[in-house]
């Protein structure tokens, strides 16, 4: 089983997460967030396939949410709105996320993961 992981490089939990993912033999392609930001569509399909909320999808320590004032302005927002602006800048999606072919993991939480060792 391959799966796909979004990741910012220079993100300090991006990087653990990809050597957990390395170290724990999981086959992965890497996707570079912000020069390959995930659409509309494919957060839309993610975002389903979770269960999540969607505000989980949202980075919300980065300073572009911060800078939006999206604390404040999501709640009135429609969710194919908040969809349409996640794909506008990967700074905005949180990261790291792992797209299986029937989970996404968003955020890098270790007990969460343990179950790409068992696919």
């Amino acid at each position: 089983m391959s799966v796909l992981f979004l990741e910012y490089p220079r993100c300090t939990t991006c990087k653990r997460a990809k050597a957990w993912l390395e170290q724990a033999g999981v086959d992965f392609v890497d996707r570079h967030i912000v020069e390959d930001n995930p659409t509309a569509e494919e957060l839309k399909k993610w975002h389903e396939k979770s269960g999540l909320p969607l505000k989980r999808f949202f980075n919300t320590s980065g300073l572009v949410y911060k800078d939006l004032q999206l604390k404040d302005k999501l709640p009135a927002m429609s969710e194919e709105e908040q969809l349409q602006l996640l794909a506008t800048n990967g700074m905005l999606v949180k990261r790291p996320l792992v797209v299986g072919e029937d989970f996404v993991l968003v955020g890098f939480k270790e007990t969460e993961w343990e179950r790409l060792k068992e696919d």
